[in-house]
């Protein structure tokens, strides 16, 4: 496969959508790992998967974001057309439109608690939208919104791995409670992947949540890692308020948050990495957390 480059976007731009060929194309700034993100001219991107798990994700997004778009309280991506493999590139890809706005990961919030507010407000939005013949868990989105019993083993393993280094009982207690609770109600729409890298801000304020290659329609409780992960103290205490979930379902959520920073804090070698101290920090507020209302 061909580095996937402004040059291998400028050939699959050329060779398939001639009227925009002439448009200058550059890397996005903070494009992620999962796709490889390009702009397109001033109002436009290209989005490339970067992995053959990924690349199940463009057919999904063409067909519902257009779905969704006018049934939500922010702006999502908008897809303009979807691409062919092609120039030696072997999977789909799609041209979006730009969404202006900084990810909330490196953008100044005017005020947290708020922001909580809104993340809330979008995802209730979401999971009152009609979920019928909606993309259930599957290999498209690494089974989110299913039961987190698929992520049982890598789990124990990491929870062996990190033995001496984290609290690995009060842990399990964590990832046993989750197990075994389970979703009742009708399946829901979900966003799967609500981090700071996935929330953009103009003017402190949210203004547009992007990237769904993990959504579907399942359990929503995937959807409440940001509470740990980017919210604390009070703001973690409004955005639990504003969600009309049971406590159950915040368990699970608990749980697919230990899941991902346990894994992240057992496979980055060496104890200083920037990515194990925030990995520790996220199973350290869950722990509490559980301690609180598990």
């Amino acid at each position: 496969m061909p580095t996937i480059d402004t040059s291998l976007v400028s050939r699959l731009i050329a060779a398939q959508f001639p009227k925009w060929a002439d448009l200058p194309i550059r890397p996005v700034r903070f494009g992620g790992w999962d796709n490889r993100t390009f702009h397109l001219g001033s109002d436009m991107t290209v989005r490339l998967p970067s992995a053959a798990p990924y690349a199940l994700q463009v057919e999904k997004e063409q067909r519902w974001l257009p779905v969704l778009a006018p049934r939500l309280p922010l702006s999502i991506p908008v897809p303009l057309a979807q691409g062919r493999p092609g120039e030696g590139y072997p999977w789909p890809w799609s041209v979006y439109k730009w969404r202006e706005g900084e990810i909330a990961t490196h953008a100044p919030i005017a005020n947290l608690c708020a922001f909580a507010t809104a993340v809330a407000e979008f995802l209730t939005a979401l999971q009152k939208v009609d979920p019928a013949d909606g993309p259930p868990p599957g290999q498209h989105n690494f089974f989110r919104g299913g039961p987190l019993a698929v992520y049982d083993a890598e789990t124990r393993r990491a929870l062996k791995a990190l033995d001496g280094r984290i609290d690995t009982n009060a842990a399990r207690a964590v990832w046993e409670a989750a197990l075994v609770s389970t979703w009742h109600g009708t399946p829901v729409w979900f966003h799967g992947d609500v981090s700071s890298g996935n929330l953009l801000v103009e003017d402190g304020q949210l203004s547009a949540v992007i990237d769904f290659g993990t959504s579907g329609v399942g359990d929503p409780s995937c959807d409440l890692s940001v509470a740990w992960t980017f919210f604390h103290g009070e703001s973690r205490e409004v955005f639990r308020a504003a969600l009309p979930l049971d406590r159950a379902t915040w368990a699970r959520g608990r749980g697919w948050t230990l899941w991902k920073a346990l894994i992240v804090y057992a496979e980055v070698p060496g104890t200083d990495h920037l990515e194990v101290e925030k990995s520790r920090r996220v199973i350290e507020a869950v722990l509490t957390d559980h301690e609180r209302f598990g």
